[in-house]
Parts: structure tokens; C-alpha cells; sequence
């Protein structure tokens, strides 16, 4: 088996394969604790908490995180970062609303459509950091600037309404009672899961965070395959700025400022390093249901946004730190 053929995990030995997965399993474990225990003082602190209404929406917010923080994940593992995703919700999510209204798509075309406006922009990223040779920071803030300047021109920054009754599906549908947002989640997260432990593309993508020229003298096309995952990244995203439209039938043009900083927290709550290479799905799962419960609460208990903001940059340093911290232990003990 050549080094490109073995799980990324195993090419440091078992010793450093085991010491990886009980980091993962820690980080991910803190991260369920800290779910649970906001879960149960929220029960408390807040009567309109565990009706079945705000249990719905909490379930529709945290799809349109989650699917976004998975795509966040994959470019977080690559060592890259994808500060554009807001912009890009937003965008995809106005296109998907001006078809419908104004040229009769079905909901499905028009959600076809926004993810390949997510796609377009993916790959407009993923040129930029690979053909260009931009870092990923500030090709992404690149595309966050332009995107929103193509949302607010398409619009005339004035929201998109008229939509019939069925572009509601995506974001408060239910399948056998339960949110539709939260099956098409289900179903990212498992494909995502398996697509990045299962599969070549995987293998690829953390080799390439753990170390990019060993990626690239073990004869990965580095350059084709990241622009792949910006791609992807995009297309997700385009589907979540479908399913935020949804949820509010209409097309927003300020939907998703500061998004990027939600679900950056979702996939580094769950795990996933900075540093690249490190990452699973189910931890970005937890984060992102966790970052959805803090801002749940703190609208039923009447916290402002901009508290909200605070809470969800201390999370971040916290994150950030206990990565820091892991990394550390692990490369003592190594």
C-alpha cells in the first residue's frame, strides 16, 4: 500500500493514529457535553424553550448551519478558510427566489440553480487560491466583498417576496413529521462523513492539511483537488442560503453577515484545527447544534444581537485554545 493509499491517520503509526482518534473523540465528547448541559438550562430558564415550535426552528436554524459548517469543515481541513460563505447564501438564496418568481421555476429548479451558484462561486474561490496563488483568507474576503455587491445590485438591496406558498418546503416542510431541513442535513452529514473517511477524495483532502508538499510529491493533483473541495464547499452552501430563504419565503439580501463566524465556531467546536488536517462531520454536527442553542436562548431570553456576538467570539478563542492545547499534548507525547 503506498503512502497516498493508507487513511491519513495511520501514516504517523498506530501509536500516533490511536493518540488522534482519542483527540478526536474528546474534542467531541466536550463539545456533546457542553450541547447537553446549555440544553437543560435552557429547558429551565425559558417556558417557550422546549414547546414544539421553537424545537422546530431550532431544528431548521441548525440545518442552514450545519450544512454550511460542513462545507466550512472540508476547506478547514485543506488548511484554507472560506470567510465568503455569507455572501454566497445570500446570493444563492436571491437567485433561487427570483426564479421561482419571476420565471416560474419549481422549487426544485430553483434550489438546482442555487446550488450552482454556490458552485460558480466555489470555484471562482478555489482559482483564485490555486491558479492565482491568493491565500485562502484573503481570496474568500475577496469573494464575501463581491458577492454582497452582487446581491444588493440584483436586488436593488430590496428583499424578494411574492413567492407562492410551495418555496416554503425546503425550510418548514415536514417529512413524516419531522423539519425537511433537518432530513436534507441528515443526509449531507452522512454523504459528507463518508465521502471524507471512506473515499480517495478523503485521503486527499487531510493529506493535503497535514502536509501539502508531501501532498504533492505523493502525486496528488493538489491544485485540481482543492479547487474540487472549494467547489463542493460552494455548492452547499448555495443549498443552505436555499433552505434560509425558505424558511422565510423570500430572498434576502443582508441574510447571512457574519455567518462565516458561526459556523467557523460550529467546525472548530467539533474539532476541527486551523492548522488543517484535523476534522470530522459529527463534530461539526454538535458545534453547529450548539452555536443554533446559544442563539435560540439568547433570543427567548432576550439578549441582544450584539451579546450574541460576544458569546460567539468567546467560544471561538475557547475552541481555538483546546486545539492549541491538544495539539501541544500530542506532539509531547509523540
Amino acid at each position: 500500500m503506498s503512502a497516498v493509499d493508507q487513511p491519513v491517520e495511520m501514516r504517523g503509526g498506530l501509536g500516533d493514529w490511536l493518540r488522534e482518534r482519542a483527540s478526536h473523540a474528546v474534542s467531541e465528547f466536550t463539545a456533546a457535553t457542553a450541547l447537553v448541559v446549555l440544553f437543560i438550562v435552557l429547558s429551565f430558564a425559558s417556558p417557550h424553550f422546549l414547546t414544539a415550535d421553537n424545537l422546530f426552528n431550532i431544528g431548521s436554524q441548525t440545518a442552514v448551519i450545519a450544512i454550511i459548517a460542513a462545507a466550512q469543515t472540508m476547506v478547514i481541513i485543506t488548511k484554507g478558510i472560506d470567510l465568503s460563505v455569507g455572501s454566497v447564501a445570500a446570493l444563492a438564496g436571491v437567485v433561487g427566489a427570483m426564479v421561482v418568481r419571476d420565471l416560474g421555476f419549481s422549487v426544485w429548479a430553483a434550489t438546482a440553480v442555487a446550488i450552482a451558484v454556490g458552485a460558480v462561486a466555489g470555484l471562482v474561490n478555489g482559482l483564485l487560491v490555486t491558479a492565482a496563488r491568493i491565500p485562502p483568507f484573503i481570496a474568500t474576503l475577496g469573494t464575501m466583498s463581491a458577492g454582497r455587491g452582487l446581491v444588493f445590485i440584483i436586488t436593488g438591496a430590496v428583499g424578494v417576496y411574492g413567492l407562492p406558498k410551495s418555496f416554503q418546503i425546503l425550510g418548514n416542510g415536514q417529512l413524516l413529521g419531522i423539519p425537511f431541513a433537518v432530513v436534507l442535513t441528515a443526509v449531507v452529514a452522512v454523504g459528507m462523513a463518508f465521502l471524507l473517511s471512506q473515499t480517495r477524495f478523503g485521503q486527499y483532502t487531510y493529506a493535503m492539511g497535514s502536509n501539502l508538499e508531501a501532498a504533492r510529491r505523493s502525486g496528488i493533483p493538489v491544485g485540481r483537488h482543492l479547487a474540487a473541495v472549494y467547489v463542493l464547499a460552494g455548492m452547499l452552501v448555495g443549498l443552505g442560503g436555499m433552505i434560509a430563504a425558505s424558511r422565510v419565503n423570500s430572498g434576502q439580501p443582508n441574510y447571512g453577515i457574519s455567518l462565516e463566524l458561526d459556523v467557523i465556531a460550529a467546525a472548530v467546536i467539533g474539532g476541527a484545527s486551523l492548522f488543517g488536517g484535523q476534522g470530522r462531520i459529527v463534530g461539526t454536527i454538535i458545534g453547529a447544534f450548539l452555536i443554533a442553542l446559544v442563539r435560540n436562548g439568547a433570543v427567548l431570553l432576550d439578549i441582544s444581537i450584539h451579546y450574541q456576538q460576544v458569546i460567539v467570539g468567546v467560544i471561538i478563542w475557547a475552541a481555538v485554545y483546546f486545539d492549541q492545547y491538544r495539539r501541544r499534548r500530542l506532539e509531547s507525547r509523540g
